[in-house]
């Protein structure tokens, strides 16, 4: 990253030098032809000219220090619900089909916001993704109302919350084209069950660096948040594993 608040009071010690060079050369061209005694130019010269180019670094430095931006400063990205989507993604065997498929639910209705300093940290406490799975819907209304009722209770237990708490992989400076791969490691909270869980994410800026859209994947079994494997009519079998995937774009908050 550069910074041009730099050029500035850098370049003030090197004019000042530039001065004063040219200070010590006029004045040892006008002392050469005088006849008398030598010893008064050079202690007159040396005195008034040489500080100003000792003083003048330590103010620039001074200046740049202070111009700097602060690590403590924190931006905030706020989710954008319409073009949004969480999934959950599960493996299955149905009768009368040959070959195995995956089950997939999905929904738009994710809020929240992650709150980052520019040092790379994440603020916790001021972050968190909120899923309604109330909504989630496939391609099957009979696996949709067995889901609901059983595994996610979401009557009692209306949203899936995830609360990042490092990004250990992401740069500090984010690429302005291409796509920038990291982890995203936080606390994942189902029904009443909360485990840390890691996601592989991969995010690219949209929008003048205030703008960007996010994928990230996890995965983990049934037995991990205590859920019960689905049991329907058509399914023959189903894996063990769910994969959990979400796409969020984010938006910048502005003060």
């Amino acid at each position: 990253m550069k910074y041009s608040f730099l050029s500035a009071p850098l370049g003030i010690p090197l004019i000042v030098l530039a001065l004063v060079v040219a200070l010590l050369g006029c004045g040892s061209t006008e002392l050469s032809p005088t006849a008398s005694p030598p010893t008064a130019a050079p202690t007159a010269a040396p005195a008034t000219v040489a500080p100003p180019p000792t003083n003048a670094p330590a103010a620039a430095t001074t200046a740049a220090t202070t111009a700097a931006p602060s690590t403590d400063e924190t931006v905030t990205l706020v989710v954008v619900p319409e073009q949004s989507e969480a999934r959950y993604r599960v493996r299955e065997q149905l009768a009368g089909f040959s070959l195995p498929s995956d089950a997939i639910g999905h929904t738009s209705a994710i809020s929240g916001q992650i709150v980052g300093k520019m040092d790379g940290t994440i603020v916790s406490p001021e972050s968190k993704i909120v899923v309604d799975i109330t909504g989630l819907q496939s391609d099957q209304g009979m696996r949709d109302g067995f889901i609901q009722r059983t595994p996610l209770q979401s009557a009692q237990y209306p949203n899936v919350t995830f609360v990042p708490t490092s990004a250990p992989g992401l740069p500090l400076l984010v690429p302005e084209s291409g796509s920038a791969s990291f982890q995203l490691i936080g606390d994942l909270t189902i029904r009443d069950v909360t485990k840390p869980t890691t996601w592989q994410a991969t995010c690219e800026l949209v929008v003048d660096q205030t703008e960007g859209k996010c994928a990230a994947t996890t995965a983990f079994t049934f037995a991990d948040f205590n859920l019960e494997q689905p049991r329907v009519g058509r399914v023959v079998s189903i894996e063990d594993t769910i994969n959990l995937e979400i796409d969020i774009y984010l938006k910048r908050l502005t003060p």
